[in-house]
């Protein structure tokens, strides 16, 4: 039985392939995420959470083996995945897997980063077992996602799958730089699956734990490698027995075809969707929807009611409470407002890709000018976008303004994914409006170049040297 487990179908999926059986197209997907991730991690210094977990990071002490993205020297390789985990997931702006709702990158690549250096994996090596990673994390996600709901089960049950499945994604793409076996990397994903958490309560009525999450997930990952390594062993049966991950997390309810099917032929990387704006995914259409409205010639001075449509199962995260989401006191909670994207769309604008970081401040959360045009911003359902919806994060904006005009605009597909792709001149341009001010231009060039053209990179430290250390430049960070 052990050798028709699910987790064996992974483990076997894993250690049998290699970087020169990747495809094409997943390598240079991989390569691309890996800037993304890097860029998100340097721009999340301008938290305080990122600050706090520095501290906590280095306050542990340990061996010197792994960086933290503007950290200073090494650190253990867990708490450097830790670190960097909630460095890349804490702006929410990494990419997103749909229909499964997953944010795969924030777990599995700082997981992979941390092992790849500790274990003197070369940049081959690395890219491999993120893709790998990455598959496994979206394919446990695909197998708990209702296809008549519409829905993500996990989501359903309060969990965020984000950090529950990279955990175990994560798990494989640190064992697999760590020099584990098929056996092994079943293993890793048994101990790493009584690791995986999280609770998603936060995005409706605030709290930064939310930020932690990624970056608990690839600490748990890299702990879960290392301690197969000394000996621990996990059961062949972890997903789907009677007291396994599906039976816990999902009530025995998931699609194991979602994780068998077509895996290592048929690859779910290359469509996952890279984020344009620094927000919650459910809100981009949102904004697209209201900048294209200003676009038109819609004054915002004149607007006397908004309606926001949506898919249905979102207004939970983006609309309500609605008197919160109408008034957020910080630029967290604005990030999690449909309200507050249709303010921003129709006011802002700080960014090369339409709205950047500098849309998302706690000055502008509470702003009046904005506050008077989320006050006048309803929430509701539209039978279209639930339609649609999670193939798609749809959004109707209907807007009536005081001449008595009415002005609408429907965007039914999402930037970043396959439909509407980010070109490399855009996901360079969000690579360095994320480092300006705390990477110099040339050093970003420089990560930028290595990170496209890792699989001729001997060594991880060569690409992530230039990082941990990060200095104020240009007139300092846009804090």
């Amino acid at each position: 039985m052990a050798e028709h487990t699910l987790a064996r179908h992974l483990a076997r999926f894993a250690a049998g392939t290699g970087y020169d059986t990747l495809p094409a197209e997943v390598a240079d997907s991989v390569r691309r995420r890996i800037v993304d991730v890097l860029g998100l991690c340097v721009a999340a210094h301008r938290l305080p959470t990122s600050t706090a977990i520095i501290a906590h990071v280095r306050e542990q002490g340990g061996a010197a083996h792994s960086t933290v993205i503007g950290g200073g020297p090494p650190v253990p390789a867990p708490l450097a995945a830790l670190a960097n985990g909630v460095l890349a997931h804490s702006l929410d702006y990494d990419d997103t897997h749909l229909p499964s709702v997953l944010h795969p990158s924030a777990s599995v690549v700082p997981a992979a980063l941390a092992a790849a250096e500790a274990s003197g994996a070369d940049g081959a090596r690395t890219v491999h077992a993120v893709a790998v990673g990455l598959e496994v994390c979206v394919r446990l996600g695909m197998a708990g996602y209702d296809r008549a709901a519409g829905n993500s089960t996990f989501f359903e049950h309060g969990q965020h799958a984000t950090s529950i499945c990279g955990a175990l994604g994560g798990a494989v793409a640190a064992g697999l730089l760590l020099g584990l076996d098929e056996d092994a990397v079943q293993s890793a994903l048994g101990i790493a699956a009584s690791m995986a958490a999280g609770i998603i309560e936060a995005n409706r009525t605030g709290g930064t734990v939310k930020r932690l999450h990624c970056g608990l997930a690839a600490q748990s990952a890299v702990t879960a490698a290392q301690l197969v390594r000394r000996g621990f062993t996990g059961p062949p049966t972890v997903l789907e027995g009677r007291f396994g991950f599906f039976e816990a997390f999902l009530h025995g309810v998931y699609d194991p075809a979602a994780i068998t099917e077509g895996l290592g032929t048929e690859w779910a990387v290359p469509g996952i969707f890279f984020k344009p704006y620094p927000a919650n995914h459910f809100t981009h259409t949102a904004a697209d929807a209201a900048m294209a409205l200003r676009e038109q010639g819609l004054d915002p001075a004149r607007v006397e009611r908004l309606v926001l449509g949506v898919p249905a199962p979102v207004i939970r995260t983006i609309g309500q409470p609605i008197e919160n989401k109408r008034a957020p006191e910080t630029g967290y909670q604005a990030q999690f407002s449909g309200p507050y994207m249709v303010a921003a769309g129709l006011l802002g604008g700080g960014g090369g890709l339409g709205l950047g970081l500098d849309d998302f401040t706690d000055e502008l959360a509470r702003d009046p000018a904005r506050r008077a045009l989320m006050a006048k911003v309803e929430v509701v359902a539209d039978e279209r976008a639930t339609a649609i919806f999670p193939e798609q994060f749809p959004a109707v904006l209907t807007a009536h303004d005081t001449d008595g005009r009415v002005w609408r605009r429907e965007v039914l597909t999402n930037r970043g994914g396959s439909e509407r792709p980010l070109s490399d001149a855009e996901l360079e341009l969000k690579f360095r409006d994320n480092t300006a001010g705390r990477l110099a231009d040339a050093d970003a060039g420089l990560v930028m170049d290595r990170a496209l053209r890792l699989g001729e990179t001997d060594r991880i430290q060569d690409l992530l040297r230039p990082l941990a250390e990060l200095k104020n430049v240009a007139g300092g960070p846009r804090d």
